[in-house]
């Protein structure tokens, strides 16, 4: 019966693990594209228009 809660808690541990990690992935997917989006847009200003 000690194992059986063991793998009860295991398998619980890994569900929040996942859905923890679903939502800091996405808003760190989110923060990197913006923070790309930027980089390029900085780029095309300091090399097109202010030289």
């Amino acid at each position: 019966m000690e194992n059986l809660a063991y793998y009860i808690f295991c398998i619980l541990a890994f569900i929040v693990a996942v859905v923890v990690l679903k939502k800091v992935a996405g808003c760190l997917l989110k923060t990197v594209l913006i923070g790309v989006i930027v980089a390029i847009l900085l780029a095309i200003y300091f090399l097109y228009f202010k030289g």
